[in-house]
């Protein structure tokens, strides 16, 4: 019975990992697509942008989620991923139209500019988990 069990463990390793590798790598393109450093930023204690990078990685990570549950293959999944995190950065424009200087605004630690960035793309991220559900 273990054994059988234990069937499913390459699979799941295989999906973690590319997952990972997924966020990974869409943090490092997100924070260099960003005016501002996030990671210096956040590492200096700017609750700014705290509230929007983690409402973005959280935002990722729900479709990478639905992603790896409704894929029928690990290139499926990468390529769900990718189509995610094109959506986060859309979002991330799209706001920055809204809000023409988001960037600095979060570098002052604007609450409400760090809010509203993290809620947007915590948003896109649920609607983008939700159409990912085929």
């Amino acid at each position: 019975m273990l054994l059988e069990s234990l069937q499913g463990f390459i699979p799941f390793i295989a999906y973690f990992a590319l997952g990972y590798v997924l966020i990974l790598t869409f943090l490092f393109v997100y924070t260099k697509v960003t005016p501002h450093c996030e990671w210096r930023l956040v590492k200096e204690n700017n609750p700014a942008a705290a509230a929007a990078f983690c409402g973005t990685l959280i935002g990722f990570t729900l479709p990478i989620a639905s992603a790896a549950i409704n894929a029928v293959s690990l290139i499926d999944f990468a390529i769900w991923g990718v189509i995610a995190g094109i959506m986060q950065l859309v979002t991330f424009f799209l706001v920055r139209l809204y809000m023409p200087k988001l960037s600095d605004k979060i570098e002052n630690n604007h609450m409400s500019a760090g809010l509203f960035l993290g809620g947007a793309s915590l948003a896109t991220g649920i609607l983008n988990a939700a159409c990912m559900t085929y």
